[in-house]
């Protein structure tokens, strides 16, 4: 699905229109890939791949769930503001999706919320935050489950931050890594939760430890190895994220201009070659990076106390990549009663459609496919 010339530029596409396409995003990904789990009425999980099953034996990604639920609190919100539903009145509004899900990884993680990695729980915590702040803007129940996934998983970080490697916080209960994909997510966390001093300690290891003074981006992490830290040099998209976010949600003067040094890197590092657009990092966990980026971009390009030229260009590369995901969309239609309501298929890759990354017949993964939303909702923040 090409773009034609007679298209507006980015910049003057309504927000009207990219909540129109995380609308039908929404509605793909919730119908395509949601299910209950073993039938039983009241839950909500997503399937790993299409076609499939959800299978109690099969691969578990707690944290792609995780992301799962911020993307229905992404609808939730949209909802909230047009006071209309994202997939009709006759279904489950997102918020009530978002909480069903949130109980259900409970049930599929063996009745508890803690995961062996800290950085799926972080999801899960900044996830079941924001789903505690839509309901309490809803009037609606659940925040007292809300709150309690939270206490639970405050005490995970707590014994993940140590001071071994100087700082930091662990990827697992293994205990040797220490990594900004752990570090970063929950460092924002503890930001938005009051526990300012914790976050700030956690930023100020990355910035000691990971952060590449040449490039300007946050390397992956030190691998504890016959007792010797080992950098792990690595460049992911995603962990640049949390890190934006950590650095605006504390909100100094000097967070705030790490914060616009970051989107200008950013731009110059992981953009592919002669675009704005931001690459992305391919299937499977890598499927969801480049959608995590872009919710904190487009959190930088709402921020006021930014300059305007750093605001313009993290819009731009929210903007850019959201539309690259959209015209490269394809169309599935599935079976059974479901046949009258062709599925969005959305192409791993921002360079090619969806049609080659996901050929007729081929297993789409859930991963993809939260990113592309992710990313038509960071963009519909904008207009």
């Amino acid at each position: 699905m090409p773009s034609t010339s007679a298209e507006p530029p980015l910049s003057a596409v309504p927000a009207a229109v990219w909540g129109e396409r995380a609308d039908a995003a929404a509605r793909s990904v919730t119908r395509t890939f949601g299910k209950r789990l073993f039938f039983l009425p009241g839950t909500h999980i997503g399937a790993v791949s299409f076609p499939g099953r959800f299978s109690l034996f099969g691969p578990w990604h707690y944290w792609w769930q995780a992301h799962y639920v911020d993307c229905l609190v992404d609808a939730g919100r949209r909802e909230l503001a047009s006071g209309a539903r994202f997939d009709g009145a006759s279904r489950p509004s997102a918020g009530r999706l978002a909480s069903r899900l949130v109980t259900t990884i409970r049930l599929r993680n063996r009745f508890r919320f803690v995961n062996h990695f800290y950085d799926d729980m972080a999801w899960l915590a900044l996830s079941t935050f924001r789903l505690e702040e839509l309901a309490r803007e809803t009037r609606k129940p659940g925040r007292r489950r809300n709150a309690y996934v939270r206490r639970c998983l405050t005490l995970q970080f707590d014994s993940a931050a140590t001071e071994d490697l100087g700082g930091g916080t662990y990827w697992s209960t293994a205990r040797d890594f220490k990594n900004t994909p752990a570090t970063a997510p929950i460092a924002l966390y503890f930001a938005r939760t009051g526990q300012r001093d914790k976050a700030k300690a956690l930023v100020a290891w990355l910035n000691t430890r990971l952060l590449n003074q040449d490039t300007g981006l946050y390397m992956d992490g030190l691998r504890i190895r016959n007792g010797e830290p080992v950098l792990e040099s690595a460049v992911y998209t995603y962990n640049q994220g949390p890190v934006l976010g950590a650095l605006l949600e504390l909100g100094g003067a000097v967070e705030l201009e790490q914060a616009s040094r970051l989107i200008e890197a950013i731009g110059r590092g992981l953009t592919l070659p002669g675009t704005g657009v931001v690459r992305c990092e391919g299937t499977g966990d890598g499927g969801l990076f480049t959608g995590i980026l872009l919710r904190y971009l487009a959190l930088a390009a709402r921020d006021a106390r930014l300059p305007e030229s750093t605001r313009s260009a993290a819009r731009d590369l929210v903007l850019a990549t959201a539309e690259a995901m959209w015209t490269g969309r394809s169309e599935r239609t599935p079976g059974g009663r479901e046949a009258s309501r062709p599925r969005l298929i959305f192409s791993s890759d921002p360079q090619r459609p969806a049609g080659e990354t996901y050929p007729e017949g081929s297993a789409v993964e859930l991963s993809t496919q939260l990113q592309a939303w992710m990313a038509l909702e960071a963009a519909a923040t904008l207009g």
